[in-house]
């Protein structure tokens, strides 16, 4: 991991980019409340045989040797509610990590996308209601995602290839493919410098 001098540095909001903006937006103090229409999300084929590219996403720059971390409010009701981070090179590579009700219960994963998606998971019900914080870290041709609860220790989630060529944007998301209302509390953007090693 970084050493603390190098810790990352909140962005403004406005300093980032939709892809596919969402119903609505709103701020709260310095929390970004975003409402995802319904039916939104990102997936490619793999089992359920549809493309969907119209999830929710403020994107900043993610070159080579940086890191994105993104906070939220992991509070979500319905299936498959869903927010976190997401890596995107095009529409068809691309990775999401974040918490997502599935199962009956908050579920920390990752799905990877290189021209057809997977999908990994693990519960975390005791998450539901905390703050969560997604990092993204790019180096070499790697992405790791770790993940944590409040102040608690990183957890690891996934390491992905990513092509070390490829110009690639990453920030918050979020999707609602199930139904109408679903607003996300963010709490933080922030950009710094990769992590120093995998463990």
């Amino acid at each position: 991991m970084t050493s603390p001098q190098d810790a990352p540095r909140d962005l403004p909001w406005s300093q980032a980019q939709w892809l596919n903006p969402p119903q609505d937006t709103a701020t709260d103090g310095t929390d970004l409340l975003v409402t995802a229409r319904a039916g939104s999300d990102f997936w490619r084929t793999t089992s359920y045989g549809f493309v969907r590219d119209d999830g929710h996403a403020l994107l900043t720059g993610f070159p080579p040797g940086t890191a994105v971390e993104v906070g939220f409010r992991a509070d979500f009701t319905e299936l498959y509610d869903q927010a976190g981070a997401l890596v995107r090179v095009d529409a068809s590579t691309w990775i999401k990590a974040g918490v997502e009700v599935s199962d009956g219960h908050p579920q920390l994963g990752a799905v990877v996308t290189h021209g057809t998606s997977d999908w990994s998971l693990a519960p975390v019900p005791e998450w539901a209601g905390h703050e969560v914080t997604i990092r993204v870290s790019r180096s070499g041709d790697a992405v790791t995602v770790r993940a944590r609860r409040a102040a608690e220790p990183w957890r690891m989630v996934r390491l992905s290839y990513l092509d070390p060529a490829a110009e690639a944007s990453a920030g918050l998301f979020c999707c609602s493919p199930e139904r109408d209302g679903l607003t996300v509390r963010f709490t933080r953007l922030a950009t710094g410098p990769a992590d120093t090693s995998l463990h």
